[in-house]
């Protein structure tokens, strides 16, 4: 038997009391100075939480702050260390989230300040609210982004009480959990941090002029440039099984191609526009817009078309990858800026891109380089899409807990 197990059976082995948040602890709401008056505002040393600051989970900073007579002038009242907050209104997903404070602080009108009194944990209270998150919005006035949360729907919320040594125990156990996740979110952010920077490092390294590499204009190595559609295709747009994918800047992203807005076009439209169609080996290159982004067609969209984009057809004494990566370096990227026309929109013609030089080591020397890079690229990927789903996978595991510790047989009075 498990000591919590062992404090319920001995403390409340018939279920425990449910009672309403009013009377257990005292609930208020904030206020916001006039923010037309900078006597309110300007110099403020008094920490004031707007509602998306309950987010953060744990308080311990608020963005602004007000002044003394800031607060002397509203209703907004300070709101004691380990007070739990909970979004009464807010944009999206903030109503009914919850989180505890760290330092004193005032608030602004939609959030509401619970101040336990001395029957319940203030921790205690955060993980059962955090469970209570859909129950609380379902309860809330109005319906969908317009409901909201009111001092009276707070104070009346029933919620289980039981003895404080079986709180302690509940709270030592999830503290546990969330003190993992805070520790392997911290260790993978920075792994992916190091990992980056090391990336960085040899993408600026490997493309720095060193006198030795050869330097030719991109049409000796890249023969066929040439802009993919300019005119309007969208009359010829149609789906997945009865057309051809057709690649557009939105597509082109840090260095790869993406199925992000996928747009298919019809298979009279291909034809017709034959020139367009992409080789694997083909460099594409966004014109408009955030110009200079570039990835490699790969094998995956080779055969399809494009719209707006610069095609660099590779004549075979280069490894377009490495090219690709020059073009993404910051070296490159500065050069690529350097040639760009245009005012708040930048352009880049393909007839630039003829003349501009890339450097040409040889082409042993050329596939080293990417296979360092990839490798490098594999990891960065590997951790960015690892984290968020191990991170995932943690906060499943807690609030899988959490439900279960936090519901009690209901003592029968």
């Amino acid at each position: 038997m498990s000591k919590l197990e062992e404090l319920i059976q001995e403390l409340c082995p018939d279920g425990v009391e449910y009672n309403e948040i009013g009377d257990i602890a005292t609930c208020f709401p904030g206020a916001t100075p006039k923010t037309s008056n900078p006597e309110y505002w300007e110099n403020g040393t008094i920490p004031w939480m707007s509602s998306g600051e309950v987010n953060y989970g744990e308080v311990t900073y608020t963005e602004k702050k007000i002044t003394q007579l800031g607060y002397d002038n509203t209703s907004t009242k300070m709101v004691p260390v380990n007070s739990v907050v909970i979004a009464l209104a807010g944009q999206g997903k903030t109503r009914g989230t919850v989180a505890i404070t760290r330092i004193p602080l005032c608030t602004n009108q939609s959030l509401c300040a619970i101040v336990p009194k001395s029957k319940i944990m203030s921790e205690f209270l955060l993980h059962f609210l955090r469970s209570q998150y859909q129950q609380l919005r379902d309860v809330s006035s109005g319906d969908g982004t317009r409901g909201g949360l009111n001092l009276k729907m707070i104070n009346a919320y029933k919620i289980p009480v039981p003895p404080l040594p079986v709180q302690e125990e509940i709270v030592r156990i999830l503290h546990n959990f969330t003190e993992l996740t805070a520790e392997l979110t911290a260790e993978l952010t920075a792994e992916l941090s190091a990992r980056k920077k090391q990336y960085e490092y040899y993408l600026y390294t490997f493309f720095k002029p060193d006198g030795n590499t050869q330097w030719k204009e991109m049409e000796k190595e890249f023969p066929f440039i040439r802009n993919g559609f300019v005119g309007t295709a969208t009359p010829y747009y149609t789906n997945e099984d009865d057309g051809i994918r057709y690649l557009q800047g939105t597509n082109i992203h840090n260095g790869v191609i993406s199925d992000n807005k996928s747009i298919f076009i019809t298979r009279e439209f291909h034809k017709k526009h034959i020139k367009n169609e992409l080789k694997e080996d083909d460099i594409l290159m966004v014109q408009s817009g955030h110009v200079g982004e570039c990835a490699v067609v790969g094998d995956k969209y080779k055969g399809t078309n494009c719209h707006a984009l610069i095609i660099m057809s590779n004549g075979g004494n280069c490894d377009s990858r490495y090219i690709s990566y020059y073009f993404n370096s910051p070296i490159g990227q500065s050069k690529l800026q350097s040639i760009a026309t245009g005012g708040t929109v930048k352009h880049i013609l393909a007839s630039k891109m003829k003349k501009f030089l890339i450097p040409v080591p040889p082409i042993d020397e050329q596939r080293r380089v990417v296979e360092i890079l990839e490798r490098f690229n594999t990891l960065c990927n590997d951790i960015s899409t690892g984290l968020p789903a191990e991170i995932e996978a943690r906060q499943k595991q807690y609030e899988y807990y959490r439900d279960k510790l936090l519901t009690f047989k209901r003592l029968e009075v």
